[in-house]
């Protein structure tokens, strides 16, 4: 294989919780190939200590996208990205919450991901990383789209917390470890009810923004010219963002503005944005600059 042959495999709750089958057989197949390790974490704070301890041991996260940004976060914030190539197995609870996964490049499926793990090799990615030490893996929008769920945009960067991505809790629930199983499985049923809208209601989506949106120091859009869209997508390893901005229109749509750049500002009125899985905001002002390289990922050779 190609590095250490002795796993970390930390396990997160949901994917426990959601497909215990899919977790028991990439468990079986890692521990037929290496010598493995296994930590049930039940919260950020254990998920947080397994890693912390994990020694010469490669950490293998089982779990969804939200499982994976909290890892990447808490090596960032502890520096230890640079030394640690991390592996996933996509477990989780529809497809949405393995997306971030598949556009990284990781199988879809216990066994296809687990021999990954065994016979894959480590691949430099590019990493997103804002003024307040947030991270972002893939993409980032402006305004959130793709099920908000109002988690604070570092309820998965901080260090018990879990891209992007609170997984199992968020950083502002505070002892989750503490609680019995049965009151954590009713706040997570409360957290997943209230974020759905009413029955035969649909989220309204939000009006034009006036933001300024600088790339390297350029103004691409000014505070004077009303925007529906922003994205900014991280690379595959070559040191710049792609940035694209849509511009509202009369009529015919107008062309989206395009740049790639390595250091991203936007301001203006306070926004809410989408980083990977998690939603931040209100901010007036956000910075994100571009890691080159700055974590690695195990896929397929």
């Amino acid at each position: 294989m190609a590095t250490s042959d002795q796993l970390l495999v930390v396990i997160d709750p949901v994917a426990r919780h959601g497909d215990g089958e899919a977790v028991r057989i990439a468990k079986d197949v890692l521990s037929a190939g290496a010598t493995t390790k296994v930590c049930l974490p039940d919260g950020p704070e254990e998920f947080a200590r397994a890693l912390a301890r994990r020694g010469s041991r490669r950490p293998v996260v089982i779990g969804d996208d939200r499982a994976l940004l909290r890892a990447v976060s808490l090596l960032h914030r502890r520096r230890e990205l640079a030394g640690c190539a991390l592996s996933l197995v996509p477990v989780g609870v529809g497809d949405g919450s393995v997306s971030l996964a598949r556009a990284l490049g990781v199988p879809m499926g216990a066994v296809a991901a687990a021999r990954a793990v065994l016979d894959g090799s480590e691949r430099r990615l590019d990493l997103l990383v804002d003024d307040s030490d947030g991270v972002v893996l893939g993409a980032l929008r402006i305004p959130p789209t793709g099920g908000a769920d109002g988690h604070g945009a570092h309820g998965a960067g901080g260090a018990g917390g879990a891209g992007g991505a609170g997984g199992s809790g968020s950083a502002g629930e505070a002892g989750p470890q503490h609680q019995p199983h049965w009151l954590r499985t009713c706040q997570s049923l409360v957290r997943t009810l209230a974020a759905r809208p009413a029955r035969g209601t649909t989220p309204s989506a939000p009006g034009p923004a006036r933001l300024r949106i600088e790339v390297d120091g350029r103004t691409l859009v000014d505070l004077d010219q009303p925007v529906t869209a922003v994205s900014i997508t991280t690379g595959d390893g070559g040191g710049g963002a792609r940035v694209e901005v849509r511009p509202a229109s009369v009529g015919a749509s107008a062309a989206p503005m395009e740049a790639v750049a390595r250091t991203i500002t936007v301001s203006g009125a306070d926004f809410r944005y989408r980083a990977d899985a998690v939603v931040g905001g209100p901010v007036r002002t956000r910075t994100w600059v571009v890691r080159e390289g700055a974590w690695g990922l195990t896929l397929p050779g």
